[in-house]
């Protein structure tokens, strides 16, 4: 690990090849955090956090805001560092020490974040095309070849949103805009995704849509890692449930035995009625 405690990096570079980087441990873990703390503002936002999760699995992490959940997908994505520690180890398919951009391409990211960095007259497609890049658009010294091309449009196919390939960003609505999202995720073939808020400042219809598509990316095999602060949001696939409070992991087990009415009063920290219905939980 780095003794850096945040970094922020970006880089317009040509820097990642179309397929997937496979230098990886054959069964090593996606994840395997060991008693981290990162650090943000001077304030430890994540502190003796332990959390080690399988290539395969689909995991949420579900807590209040303010709880850690973003600095967890930052630390994730190399956006934030651990401090440097005894006893304290980070390893991301089974190694320690990553090119934070090769890192990328095997992680298909889905936040808040991100959809707002995107240039709003960048098309659907060239946002799809710039998860090649780890950037936000297609700038000049980037080289679009055939087979990226071919990639991206088929990528906009499987979510549905072939239609917005020359549609501005600025004109799609906030579900078109997620789709699109996840298309650039998913574009590069990547090893896991990681969804961060996913239906924030969606509507009712397109939460529906979003959550059946991530329901569809589960059975099909890629692996989800889920961060949010909204029960509605952990699709039936999702059969681990990991509670997140003031950055330290509170539980950590199936879902059927942690999504309890009694255990979600105390992390929300308000009574609330639990129902389950079709695979899915709600509370109010």
């Amino acid at each position: 690990m780095s003794p850096r405690t945040t970094q922020r990096e970006t880089n317009p570079c040509d820097t990642v090849s179309v397929k997937s980087i496979d230098r990886v441990e054959g069964d090593a873990p996606l994840l395997d955090l060991r008693k981290i703390c990162v650090m943000r503002g001077g304030k430890a936002v994540l502190d003796d956090f332990s959390l080690r999760v399988q290539l395969n699995e689909h995991v949420a992490v579900l807590g209040p805001n303010g709880c850690g959940k973003s600095t967890l997908i930052k630390t994730i994505t190399r956006e934030c560092y651990p401090v440097v520690r005894d006893g304290s180890s980070m390893s991301i398919l089974g190694r320690k020490s990553w090119n934070v951009f090769e890192l990328r391409s095997l992680l298909g990211i889905v936040s808040n974040d991100l959809m707002s960095s995107c240039t709003a007259d960048a098309s659907g497609l060239d946002v799809v095309l710039s998860g090649f890049f780890s950037s936000t658009r297609i700038f000049p010294n980037h080289t679009v070849d055939p087979q990226r091309r071919e990639m991206a449009e088929a990528a906009l196919a499987q979510l549905g949103v072939s239609h917005l390939a020359q549609r501005a960003v600025e004109e799609m609505s906030s579900g078109e805009a997620k789709r699109v999202l996840i298309a650039r995720a998913l574009v590069h073939k990547p090893r896991a995704l990681l969804f961060d808020e996913p239906c924030n400042s969606l509507d009712i219809l397109a939460q529906h849509s979003l959550r059946e598509t991530m329901r569809s990316l589960a059975k099909s095999g890629t692996g989800i890692i889920l961060v949010t602060h909204e029960i509605q949001d952990v699709v039936p696939e999702i059969e681990r449930v990991v509670l997140l409070s003031n950055g330290r992991i509170v539980a950590d087990g199936r879902k059927e035995e942690i999504l309890q009415a009694e255990t979600l009063r105390e992390l929300f920290g308000l009574k609330v009625e639990l129902a389950r219905r079709d695979g899915y939980y709600n509370i109010w």
